[in-house]
């Protein structure tokens, strides 16, 4: 069945991201654009609404300029318009709106869409009736312009200055459906253990939480432990324990605690935790030979072994899966972030969570229809089915959305990934160097040519 739109209706109203309505509904979007008085004056051809959708949209259509992207978004319901031919908005436009929109509106819309989505028949969602959660960092470049550097930053080192200023972005993430749960984005010189303490918000009850030894702190355990969550994380090598006792499955349990200024251990700072030391026996493997310890809260040796905590650990590396699908394959490949002024980079930084996010809640979908791992359904395809289905989703009857979304799944469930391989590769890169010049401040602003190239060939 074919949507019938109302001659009398407008264009702004009518536009709906329907085919990821199951992880961001219409009526969330509309809210958020209430809370803060949002609404235009005058109807025009954008509306508030249609701003969040294209900060959402862009991170779909990677490849496209803004105003494709609008255009994308508008196409189904332009082929349904009647009357007269209608053009969307102009670049000028959306880039007004962006701004007006600001970054709080999408960082609101974010917390209220995207939260655990696993339920506990979900594969490799839950350990032991806990909700596997995992924590990592990424560095990001942004676009080089004034405004961003000063916000930013940018690294220095021996070898010069870096190419682009880049923001720090921690991500909180469900390891068993990669979605994003919390994350933020800083200036790139903030510290990833108070940032890292910022995510434990999101924590709660029954969730188990894994982090690499640059989170560790005693402030982190505790924050953790008071959101009634457990913890597994790295110790780094340089923090000393106190031993209580073995353990018959072969970790120990310790005590952390703060020390004053003669490094003396505070008693009333104590917090009780097991220490499961391991090593890596495979010389192919990443950390072969290494010494690595391990502290979790999870103090019942018989129902959570020692060694399968430490096996268990190696599940957060899905961070970085996550961190790949968005840096990789929902962006452009080694780019910056478009926006040229720091509010539209964390506007654009939020939009593309919310975007990851919903297609990985309908990838989910997907595996619960069919009874499969998400892990095992591809992300570039399921990408790419989403993007063939925006425009679909508008032409068609809100009353065929149900069968619509089924094909949908169905069709993200035939692209399916081959079982894991056992494989490691070196943490090398193919080009370190460039011939060319580096960029400084004086090439910022460059004298222009005052004449066509024909006009200034002189013959000698």
């Amino acid at each position: 069945m074919i949507r019938q739109i109302e001659g009398t209706a407008k264009i702004s109203a009518e536009v709906r991201l329907a085919a990821l309505e199951k992880a961001v509904p219409n009526e969330v979007i509309q809210a958020v654009v209430r809370d803060h008085h949002l609404q235009r004056q005058r109807n025009r051809k954008l509306s508030a609404e249609m701003g969040l959708m294209v900060v959402i949209a862009m991170h779909l259509f990677s490849q496209s300029s803004l105003v494709q992207v609008l255009w994308k978004i508008v196409q189904g319901v332009r082929l349904l318009w009647p009357g007269a031919r209608f053009t969307p908005a102009s670049k000028g436009a959306i880039s007004q709106l962006r701004y007006e929109i600001g970054a709080k509106a999408m960082v609101d819309l974010y917390h209220r869409v995207c939260r655990p989505m696993a339920t506990e028949s979900t594969p490799g969602a839950f350990w032991k009736g806990k909700r596997l959660m995992g924590m990592d960092g990424t560095d990001e470049m942004v676009a080089d312009t004034p405004e961003n550097e000063r916000f930013f930053g940018r690294h220095t080192s021996g070898r010069g200055e870096a190419g682009y200023p880049q923001l720090k972005a921690i991500y909180l993430v469900e390891i068993g459906t990669h979605a994003v749960v919390d994350a933020g984005a800083w200036p790139i010189h903030s510290g990833e253990k108070e940032i890292g303490r910022r995510m434990l918000r999101s924590l709660g009850p029954g969730m188990l939480i894994m982090w690499d030894c640059g989170f560790h702190s005693l402030a982190m355990v505790r924050q953790a432990l008071q959101q009634e969550a457990d913890i597994l994380g790295r110790l780094p090598a340089n923090i000393k324990v106190h031993v209580i006792r073995r353990l018959p499955d072969g970790s120990t349990l310790i005590t952390l605690a703060e020390n004053d200024h003669r490094g003396v251990s505070k008693p009333s700072s104590e917090i009780y935790l097991r220490l499961i030391e391991y090593t890596v026996s495979d010389p192919a493997l990443p950390g072969f030979g290494e010494h690595r310890r391990l502290i979790t809260s999870l103090l019942d040796h018989q129902a959570y072994p020692a060694l399968e905590l430490a096996r268990l650990y190696h599940e957060r590396w899905e961070v970085e899966i996550t961190i790949d699908e968005t840096a990789t394959h929902q962006r452009r490949a080694y780019q910056p972030f478009r926006s040229l002024k720091p509010v539209g980079v964390i506007q654009e930084f939020y939009g593309l969570l919310i975007a990851h996010y919903a297609i990985r809640k309908i990838m989910l979908d997907t595996a619960l229809l069919v009874n499969l791992d998400p892990d095992r359904l591809s992300f570039t395809n399921a990408l790419a089915l989403i993007q063939a289905a925006i425009p679909e989703f508008q032409l068609i009857s809100p009353a065929e959305f149900s069968n619509r979304y089924l094909q949908l799944l169905l069709d993200i469930a035939c692209f399916r990934l081959p079982p894991r391989k056992v494989r490691s590769n070196p943490r090398v890169v193919k080009r370190k160097m460039s011939n060319f010049d580096k960029k400084r401040p004086c090439h910022r602003i460059w004298s222009q040519p005052a004449c066509s190239f024909s006009d200034a060939i002189v013959l000698i």
